[in-house]
């Protein structure tokens, strides 16, 4: 549904999250599960599933990515296979090693990390203002003057986030630009037809290889045999 390309990550990034879970034996996202069901509990309370959505980030991560640096980074994923602690998670919790492990991330692929992280910060900040606007109590008539009262939020993100969303919070914020998805490069299309001829290629071979072994399988039977002697006998009188 998302093209070929963006389907080929989610599966990969599928792969990094069952990795992590059977590593650690919880689920990749466990804190926003959490927030849901402590909502649940709280009267009136509203829960709004504030990031981008996901066919938006991804077409735009892939759209920034070179192709070698897809190649790569496709690589990596395939054969993720480090052993993962619950001490390596809690040092993670540490903020010097998170932005170590941050700043790697921007060395390696810095238009990957604009797209996963910087990006997502400044949509995660735009819906956590439009959540924290003040609330207007409704008014008996046109003349009574306005009263506000303060929204109470509770923002769940990532640590990753965090400091993306102190740097943008007072800052005037237009999502219009990151909601976009660029069209795809002239190497995605040629990737995108080349992926398909051999897809195809390799059906119609499998196929054609399929027929042949099957049709020779059945004039090598003795019945067959027997009947197509008959048939040239018919055909010759």
């Amino acid at each position: 549904q998302n093209g070929i390309m963006s389907g080929l990550m989610q599966m990969l990034l599928l792969k990094v999250s069952a990795h992590i879970t059977e590593q650690l034996g919880m689920a990749p996202g466990g804190e926003f599960r959490e927030a849901f069901k402590e909502a649940s509990k709280v009267p009136f309370c509203k829960f709004h599933l504030g990031d981008r959505p996901i066919p938006v980030t991804f077409k735009r991560a892939i759209a920034a990515l070179s192709f070698w640096q897809k190649v790569k980074l496709a690589w990596g994923l395939c054969f993720l296979s480090d052993p993962i602690s619950k001490d390596d998670v809690e040092k993670c919790k540490q903020k010097d090693l998170l932005e170590q492990m941050m700043a790697e991330m921007i060395g390696e692929f810095p238009d990957l990390h604009r797209t996963i992280v910087s990006e997502r910060d400044i949509y995660l900040t735009y819906m956590l203002k439009q959540a924290a606007k003040q609330i207007e109590l409704p008014r008996a008539s046109e003349n009574e003057p306005r009263q506000f009262i303060p929204a109470v939020v509770v923002g769940v993100v990532g640590m990753g986030h965090v400091p993306g969303i102190e740097k943008n919070w007072n800052s005037d914020l237009k999502i219009q630009e990151i909601m976009s998805v660029p069209p795809p490069s002239a190497s995605s299309k040629i990737f995108k037809f080349v992926l398909k001829a051999t897809v195809f290629g390799l059906l119609g071979y499998g196929c054609y290889r399929i027929g042949r072994r099957t049709v020779q399988f059945v004039l090598s039977m003795p019945a067959t045999q027997s009947y197509l002697q008959r048939l040239t006998e018919v055909t010759q009188q």
